[in-house]
Parts: C-alpha cells; structure tokens; sequence
C-alpha cells in the first residue's frame, strides 16, 4: 500500500503513520534499526528504494528516503508512507524535498528516528567528503557510500582513507566478499607458500577492482600491480601462481592453480540489496575495510 501526502509537514506525516499502523496492523515492533537513505530525486530513487526494501527482508527496519529536489522550486515537502507488499519488511516513508528544505535533510528526518534502534545511513549515488561530519552521517553509526557511480570512481574512493572514521564503508568493498573468500580458500591448500607478489586487473573505473588490490597490499609483503584488461587476479608464489579469472559479464569465475585442475566457481557480479543487506549485518567498525583503503597507497598503477 503506498500513500501519497503532498505538500504536507512532518507532523501530519507522524500521525498518518500512527493512523496506518492502528487501522492496518502495521507495526514498528521488532525493528532493528532505522536506515536513512539520501540520495537525488531522479528516476533512480525507485531502484534505490527497492535495493532498501529487499534487504529489509534480512533486517526488518524502517527506512526513511530522504529524495532530495530542485533547490530552486518552491519549498515544499511531498511524502509517501509505504507498508505491507510495497515495503518489504520494512515501513517506508519517503520524504522529498524541494526548495530550500533541500538544504536541511537532518531536521526533517529525525521526527521520523524510532527511539532506542541504531541508526545506519546510505548515500546510494552522491555522497558528502565527510560521510561522519554530514549531519545525517553524525545521527548514523554506520555510514555506507558507494564509489561505484561516482564522476572519478578511483579519486573518490581513494579519499574515503582520508575521511574515514570508525563506522564508515562502501559498497565496493562488499562487491568483492565472495572474491576474497575465494582466494583466501585457495591459498589455504598446499602448498603453504607466501605470496610474492599480485596483480588485479579489472576495468579502469570499477572501484571494486581496486578495492581487491588495496585489500592484498594490506596482506602482502610482495607488490601489487593493478592494470586495466580483463578481470583477474594473479597471487605469485615461488612455485607458481594461483589465478581467479571472470569475463566482465559473466557468472561463472575460474580458479587455476599449478598442479590442480581447474576450477569452475559461481561468482556473478553481486546486486546492490546484497551488498547493502551485508553491510546491514554488522554495526561495529569494521577495521579490514579501513586497512584495504590504507592498502590502496601501496598499489602500483600501470
């Protein structure tokens, strides 16, 4: 059920959604947190919004969908209150702000904060330089950005070292989970060998790639070489290297290592409601992401 409240304040959205809850047995008990997502008032807020509902499935909450307007428009706020099979497991209320309430994304969501519940906040497209200084980020104790659909993926990535406070991480760091598995699984069979040294190749402007390379020069003593070409890593050791291999639109990853046949592993390219539903599990910092970001100034790129 999706409810439409033009032009409207956020006190008369409150008592809609105690009215909705009573008359429709809608209910906030049992929330585990509430996610606030900022993000633009384009076509897209619809798919973000559905990547929020589907990972409220693993962790009912309520999501709030701050769309920023026109700052131009006339100030005004336009809501939509969505429960049952239009919110997942999740009570949605979507906020737009036109005008000059633009500007003030902070004030408006925290009527709408449900008491005694964690705070996670998600900036799908673009996001502040200081995800903890930006207002909603300091109401949040997890901040998840993406530098996937950045202008300079590599440059914005590259700054959340420089941002990052205890809390904070990116989508393109939960992309590659399954990768890392995969290539810590692998090396964890004989022989027992160090690395000597990587290369990650992907294409140019996918933050993940270089997220894969960050992560191994914080593991390695050896250099790590990242390279624009087909999406590959290549782990040397002294008696041969082991190579995780995908085409760039495929689902289907594999592993070679000397002395082994090789190996066909499912590894299709994870959709954004995974990743956050991940990042969604854990609240506490999490500190391998912040040593993958430091990793990154030792990356060689050629």
């Amino acid at each position: 059920m999706i409810i439409d409240i033009p032009s409207t304040t956020t006190e008369k959205i409150n008592k809609k959604l105690v009215e909705v809850r009573e008359t429709g047995g809608a209910v906030t008990l049992g929330r585990v947190l509430t996610l606030v997502v900022c993000t633009l008032d384009s076509e897209n807020a619809e798919d973000v919004i559905d990547a929020a509902n589907e990972a409220s499935r693993e962790h009912p909450c309520r999501v709030i969908v701050v769309a920023r307007g026109d700052r131009s428009a006339e100030t005004r706020l336009d809501a939509q209150i969505r429960v049952g099979g239009d919110a997942g497991a999740s009570e949605v209320v979507v906020l737009r702000l036109h005008g000059e309430l633009a500007d003030h994304e902070s004030s408006v969501v925290v009527p709408f904060l449900l008491p005694d519940t964690p705070v996670v906040a998600w900036w799908p497209d673009k996001s502040p330089p200081f995800p903890a200084q930006d207002p909603v980020g300091r109401l949040a104790i997890r901040r998840i950005t993406d530098a996937t659909g950045a202008r300079d993926p590599l440059a914005t990535i590259k700054s959340r070292l420089q941002s990052y406070t205890a809390g904070d991480t990116d989508l393109a760091w939960s992309r590659i989970t399954y990768w890392r598995a995969l290539l810590t699984s692998a090396l964890d069979q004989p022989p027992y060998e160090r690395i000597v040294s990587a290369t990650v190749s992907g294409l140019a402007e996918e933050p993940a790639v270089d997220m894969i390379a960050g992560w191994l020069a914080s593991r390695i003593d050896g250099p790590v070489r990242r390279v624009a070409g087909e999406l590959r890593v290549v782990l040397e050791r002294e008696s041969g290297s082991v190579t995780l291999s995908r085409p760039q639109t495929g689902k289907t990853a594999t592993l070679s290592r000397l002395g082994a046949p090789d190996s066909l592993v499912s590894l299709a390219r994870r959709e954004t409601r995974d990743c956050l539903a991940e990042e969604l599990r854990r609240l506490d910092p999490d500190e391998i992401y912040h040593a993958a970001l430091s990793g990154l100034t030792k990356v060689n790129y050629e």
